[in-house]
């Protein structure tokens, strides 16, 4: 089987595809946008290879037309041409007919010997994103352009089967790792439900037959934060990529939904101080400045070794059984809106542990934590065990990424049944 290497222009050239840019802001206003419409992707759109709708901008259908020659196919590919310029998007079924936004590239293969699925994953492996990052123009902010996506070498094999069997595994790979993502957020509004019923709604196991007085629960008390837990800055040290030191924990890791250790950085730190900074089970970190202020998590219980940064603060559960009642109770908005009455700095909103020890428990009876504890922990344990697992996967097809990518590894003699994505296409090849 042979392998080719062409210029991603040329490619695009012999299927009568292009590369283009997104609209400019001559043709698309401010004032064009609307609550409902056509999704137009942006490039803070573009996540983890697709595109994210939470915030995504609309335009009325009126401004459609118009911007035609900017819809989204099937199988496009979008770049944003500022900032973090490797990040890339495949355009699926539930994107065809959106609009290629203002700061966006698109690349259209049309009938090229490449199909889309390849290209995507040729482009987000290593090797090609530093290419890229390396050809990129402006010191201050890296912008990408049509000349430079159209420069892009691509070595694909021939054989548009081959092509699709290689995408095809690593497809299978992204649809476990979505299975265990959608598994972790049941898991994870299971827990929050229930602490929401029992300790915000306050119909706890036989809420019934309590007296309530002044809105308390009988045999209940309301705490201050600082009364339950100790509280600690982190430590400061400059983050490295790779490094033999433990994992460095930052703001920026722990605004996610879930901290992904596999990105967390590594740091330098002495002996004696890093037993200082060590995390452990059921330790909470807070965000303590920038727009994240009051942003926390929980640490679970299988954690890399790590120590965490100046710009969190460090809860301790006092006692050990209040850590998943405390973690679920600092997690919610309530206390990021608490923290934020207390936030001083306009440029760079700032809070500290003071502020933060003030925040007002509802804190429950023994018996009834333990209840608590008894439901909720196993569930918790599910979902961090999904977590570990979707890491090993996602660890798995990133070192099988550049092996099958380069021919490395053959996938010529393997049987692969193709998703229904790919079928038709297959059968054409």
């Amino acid at each position: 089987m042979q392998w080719v290497r062409e210029p991603l222009g040329e490619i695009c050239r012999k299927g009568r595809g292009r590369i283009q840019t997104g609209p400019f802001g001559s043709q698309l206003h401010e004032s064009d946008y609307s609550a409902d419409g056509t999704p137009v992707v942006m490039p803070a759109d573009i996540s983890d290879g697709r595109v994210a709708v939470t915030r995504i901008a609309r335009v009325p259908e009126s401004h459609v037309e118009r911007l035609k020659r900017h819809k989204l196919a099937k199988g496009d590919i979008v770049y944003g041409r500022r900032g973090d310029i490797g990040r890339q998007a495949l355009v699926r079924d539930e994107n065809i007919g959106w609009l290629c936004g203002t700061g966006c590239l698109k690349i259209s293969l049309g009938d090229s010997p490449l199909i889309s699925e390849f290209l995507h994953r040729y482009l987000s492996t290593k090797a090609v994103v530093s290419w890229i990052e390396g050809q990129a123009v402006g010191a201050t902010m890296p912008n990408l352009n049509t000349g430079i996506l159209e420069r892009v070498p691509v070595f694909y094999p021939e054989d548009k089967t081959t092509q699709k069997k290689i995408a095809a595994i690593l497809l299978a790979y992204d649809e476990l790792i979505e299975n265990n993502q959608r598994r972790i957020a049941l898991l994870e509004k299971m827990a929050e439900e229930i602490y929401r019923e029992w300790f915000v709604r306050l119909r706890f196991p036989g809420h019934e037959k309590v007296r309530f007085i002044k809105g308390v629960p009988d045999g209940w008390q309301v705490k201050k934060l600082g009364e339950l837990v100790r509280t600690q800055y982190g430590y400061t040290a400059s983050a490295e990529t790779e490094g033999e030191g433990p994992k460095f924990l930052r703001i920026t890791d722990i605004a996610a939904a879930a901290i992904n250790w596999e990105f967390v950085p590594h740091c330098k730190i002495e002996e004696k101080d890093e037993e200082k900074y060590l995390l452990r089970e059921g330790d909470i970190v807070v965000a303590r400045t920038g727009a994240t202020v009051g942003y926390a998590k929980r640490i679970n219980k299988h954690i890399p070794k790590a120590v965490f940064a100046s710009y969190l603060v460090r809860l301790i559960p006092k006692r050990k059984r209040d850590a998943i009642f405390l973690g679920l109770s600092v997690e919610r908005n309530a206390f990021k809106d608490f923290i934020w009455m207390f936030v001083t700095g306009a440029a760079q909103p700032q809070a500290n542990a003071t502020t933060m020890a003030l925040f007002p428990v509802f804190y429950p009876p023994e018996t009834l934590l333990n209840e608590f504890n008894r439901i909720v922990e196993p569930i918790l344990d599910e979902k961090e065990l999904l977590l570990n697992q979707a890491a090993v996967l996602a660890r798995t097809r990133d070192a099988l990424l550049p092996r099958l990518i380069s021919g490395k590894l053959s996938v010529e003699n393997l049987d692969i049944k193709f998703p229904p994505s790919m079928e038709e296409a297959a059968h054409a090849a």
